[in-house]
């Protein structure tokens, strides 16, 4: 094991990142990644998506979206190798951090019901199940195209 670095992807790296979310992300209902979507959100904010990097290596990533009036996180996730060392709790504290920065005053993630163990994670760092609020959802087609 070398040094443990938290950053900001680089866009050669999007590639990789993709490779990661198929041995480390969970939840198959999700849309299909692809080079696109990830190559959309970097262009929309290339300081959204934090990597845990251990020499060459990707070993952990969060998506710390911010609107501008509301902070997200998504694709926590953490090589299945090196889970139970930390790298998920200093990956939602640099998340955190950079929402402080940006002026955000709340956070939600995104965590799958399913997910008994990543429940421990985000009650470990207060957060909480919102018992008043529902996540709705709907797929959208591409531009010129309706709804499937």
């Amino acid at each position: 094991m070398g040094e443990l670095i938290l950053r900001a992807a680089a866009s050669t790296e999007l590639p990789a990142v993709l490779a990661f979310w198929k041995v480390a992300a969970e939840n198959e209902s999700r849309p299909a990644d692809t080079p696109d979507a990830v190559e959309a959100l970097f262009r929309r904010d290339p300081e959204a998506l934090i990597l845990a990097v251990d020499g060459d290596d990707i070993v952990g990533t969060i998506i710390a979206g911010w609107d501008g009036w509301r902070c997200h996180l998504y694709r926590l996730a953490v090589a299945p190798w090196r889970r139970r060392e930390g790298i998920g709790s200093l990956l939602i504290e640099a998340a955190e951090e950079r929402f402080r920065i940006l002026g955000g005053t709340r956070v939600d993630a995104m965590v799958l019901d399913e997910n008994p163990a990543a429940h421990a994670v985000w009650a470990a760092h207060g957060y909480r199940r919102q018992p008043d609020w529902s996540r709705w959802v709907k797929p959208l087609g591409h531009a010129g195209e309706g709804t499937r």
